[in-house]
């Protein structure tokens, strides 16, 4: 994903979708497959991503003097940061190729980047450099990737630069001091729509001191936060669980069977979509293997999940335990 080919192919891959009514059956490898990748449902959080980048590369495209405004998705692990930021690029690449047909060959309109661990400002450049397959010499400054990065992605023709894990960024360091000051001046001379996302952002040193100040005067946030089981008169997360078991294709499962659920599946999960996700991929996985083609909450119990959600999980239960 971290390369233009691979993006690409992600891209122009098609989703994955649940037979439509009347369709022929599908093979067991099949539907393993499906499960396995299963459906990407459309979240509030995805709704607000996409509008906003629309309405800022809009804004921006005009704008040469200084930086176009910037985005941060933020929340908590496990929220669907990443996976909105890429809906959010697959659809501009998609937007972009039929708007400009046979046009676009040789344009990279969207480009995703990850912040290495501990990042400086030169690894992060090669970061960049990678995704367009810029050769980097063992020689080179950072002074000369980073121009090389500039040339390569204004002659492409990139419209949005995603970078995720921005949360590894400590600008109260020298390093991280040094790869802010580089994303600033990108930027400056990259005539894109930037768009970070990183975990819980606001409670890290990111937006602390000057350089931390400059990004907060650019930068929106869009919180991906877990999922309320109740809004006002609404129930999110049940609106959620609802178009899981929609999406699932098991020849047995009986409809309504997680919506009854819904308190157990947000106390085991937290409300954490990729917790959700996780546990109906797997429950529904172990269905076709043994062969039961169904879901149900003996069947969710023995799922082991993520670390973070077996510990929100797991010290309620072991206190009804206790003497």
């Amino acid at each position: 994903m971290t390369t233009w080919d691979g993006f690409q192919s992600f891209a122009t891959t098609p989703v994955a979708a649940p037979p439509p009514p009347g369709a022929p059956r599908r093979s067991l490898e099949e539907r393993l497959a499906y499960h396995s990748r299963f459906v990407t449902v459309r979240t509030p959080a995805i709704d607000a991503l996409a509008k906003n980048v629309r309405t800022l590369m809009i804004l921006g495209r005009h704008q040469t003097v200084t930086a176009r405004p910037s985005l941060i998705v933020t929340g908590p692990a496990g929220a669907g940061k990443t996976t909105a930021l890429l809906q959010v690029g697959r659809a501009c690449h998609l937007a972009h190729i039929r708007r400009h047909g046979a046009a676009a060959a040789g344009q990279v309109p969207v480009a995703y980047v990850l912040v290495p661990p501990a990042a400086s400002a030169k690894t992060l450049a090669t970061e960049f450099a990678r995704y367009l397959g810029i050769p980097v010499a063992a020689g080179m400054s950072q002074a000369q990737i980073t121009n090389a990065v500039c040339h390569t992605y204004t002659a492409a023709k990139v419209q949005l630069v995603m970078i995720d894990e921005i949360h590894r960024l400590n600008p109260r360091t020298t390093t991280g001091a040094q790869s802010a000051d580089l994303i600033k001046d990108l930027t400056e001379r990259i005539g894109a729509t930037f768009v970070y996302a990183g975990i819980d952002v606001t409670t890290t040193p990111l937006f602390t001191g000057v350089r931390g100040s400059q990004l907060a005067g650019r930068a929106s946030l869009i919180d991906c936060a877990a999922f309320p089981a109740r809004l006002g008169d609404e129930e999110p997360f049940r609106n959620l669980v609802n178009a899981m078991e929609g999406a699932l294709d098991l020849r047995h499962h009986r409809t309504g069977t997680l919506p009854q659920l819904v308190p157990y599946l947000h106390q085991r999960t937290a409300g954490r979509i990729g917790s959700l996700a996780r546990l109906i991929r797997q429950a529904a996985i172990t269905a076709l293997i043994d062969g039961t083609e169904r879901i149900t909450k003996t069947s969710l119990d023995a799922i082991r999940l993520d670390h973070l959600a077996e510990q929100h999980q797991r010290p309620r239960a072991r206190s009804t335990n206790t003497p």
